[in-house]
Parts: C-alpha cells; sequence; structure tokens
C-alpha cells in the first residue's frame, strides 16, 4: 500500500471522529477555518479530506449552510449515488480528453521547441520520481498536472490550451475517487516512459498512440466503461 496523502490521513481522523461520536449524526462541523486549525492542516487539505468523506457517505456538503455527518441510514445509499456521480464525471472527463489530447500531443512532437521539449521531459522526470516515491501525494499529483499541461501547451494551439483546465480536474478527480490508486501508478509509470521517448524522437503519431494508450489504462484501471 501507498502512503496516505494528507488528506487521506485527515479524511481517516476525521471518520474515526465521527465513529466515536464526538461528530454525531446530522451535526454540523466548525467552519473551515476553525477545524483546519484544530486539526493542524491547510484548509486545501481539509477540502479534500471532506470531499473524500462526502464520497464515502459519511458528510454531506449543503450549499449555504455548511458540511453535515450523515445519518446511518443513509451512508450506504449516499456512498452508492456519490461513488456513481464520481464515474459519471470521470467518464466524461476522460472521454473529452480522449477526443483532444492524443491529437494536441501530436502537435507538440511537431511544434514544440527544443527548449520547450526538453522542460517537458524534466517534468516527466519529477513525475516519476514522485511516482516512486509518494504515488497518490499531493507533490505527485500537481506534477501529472503540469506534465500533461506542458505538452497540450507546447501544441501552439490557443483553443487547445483551454481545454488544460479538464486534465488538472480529471487528475484531482480520479486520486479523490481512490479507486485502485496503485496500479494507475504502475501503468503510468510505464506510458510515461512511452510519452517521454516519442516526444523526444518527435514521433506524432507514436506519441498520439502512447497518449491514447495512456488514457485508455486509466479508464480500465478505474473500471468507467465509454459504452454506458
Amino acid at each position: 500500500m501507498g502512503k496516505e496523502t494528507k488528506a487521506q490521513a485527515t479524511a481517516h481522523t476525521l471518520r474515526d471522529q465521527i465513529e466515536q461520536g464526538i461528530y454525531e449524526a446530522g451535526q454540523k462541523l466548525p467552519n473551515e477555518n476553525d477545524l483546519s486549525l484544530q486539526l493542524g492542516i491547510s484548509r486545501t487539505t481539509l477540502r479534500e479530506a471532506i470531499r473524500i468523506l462526502v464520497s464515502q457517505g459519511h458528510l454531506q456538503v449543503r450549499r449555504g449552510s455548511g458540511t453535515f455527518v450523515s445519518g446511518p441510514l443513509n451512508q450506504a445509499a449516499e456512498t452508492s449515488l456519490d461513488m456513481n456521480d464520481m464515474k459519471v464525471t470521470l467518464r466524461d472527463l476522460y472521454e473529452a480528453r480522449l477526443i483532444f489530447e492524443p491529437q494536441a500531443a501530436a502537435l507538440a512532437a511537431r511544434r514544440a521547441s527544443d527548449e520547450e521539449i526538453a522542460g517537458i521531459l524534466r517534468l516527466g522526470e519529477k513525475v516519476q520520481k514522485l511516482i516512486k516515491q509518494d504515488p497518490s501525494g499531493e507533490a505527485r499529483i500537481a506534477s501529472e498536472t503540469a506534465f500533461h499541461s506542458a505538452i497540450i501547451k507546447a501544441s501552439h494551439n490557443e483553443f487547445l490550451a483551454n481545454f488544460m483546465p479538464i486534465i488538472n480536474e480529471t487528475i484531482e478527480k480520479t486520486f479523490a475517487h481512490g479507486f485502485n490508486l496503485e496500479m494507475i501508478a504502475e501503468d503510468a509509470y510505464k506510458d510515461h516512459i512511452l510519452i517521454m521517448n516519442f516526444l523526444e524522437k518527435r514521433d506524432a503519431e507514436a506519441l498520439k498512440s502512447a497518449v491514447l494508450i495512456h488514457l485508455r489504462h486509466a479508464l480500465w484501471n478505474e473500471e468507467i466503461s465509454l459504452n454506458d
């Protein structure tokens, strides 16, 4: 098992507090500032921990009211619903990436400057190092986003650059979903090697295929079908 991220550890702590009755069913959690200070974490980490617990059915976020502990009778239903919703969202995000990202990578192979390719390769090596050190850590998540976004930017197509937030959201939601992350990391490490090699060689068609395979691996590992 990989090392827990701060967000996962925080979610674990909050879940324990709920199970111990420190926070009871229907109770509202302290506001974000107070709770993050109590737990000694950043608000960003707290938000991610809350997203994890919402996806598991332990918490409910009510807009304009705050975050509440779910009742025991609806936790199983909440978990099923939220996980299904997460899968639908991820399916749509990956479907969008399959449409534009392989072609953007091919353009990058043709249009990127030598300096841009060198920079992308450095980002790729950083991702590889972090996958080995802490495959589900916050630094790895950020580096993965930077690596893929840099390839899109190197396509030198201003319209395609507008799709970079989709990459960021896909990666964040994949890790928030927390399903099969070790297999995702294992395949990503191998896929990145191909992506970097083909980019360095400026083999546009091979790079296009490598990015397509990378995205397909993620779909398989998340058990998400585009045929639903």
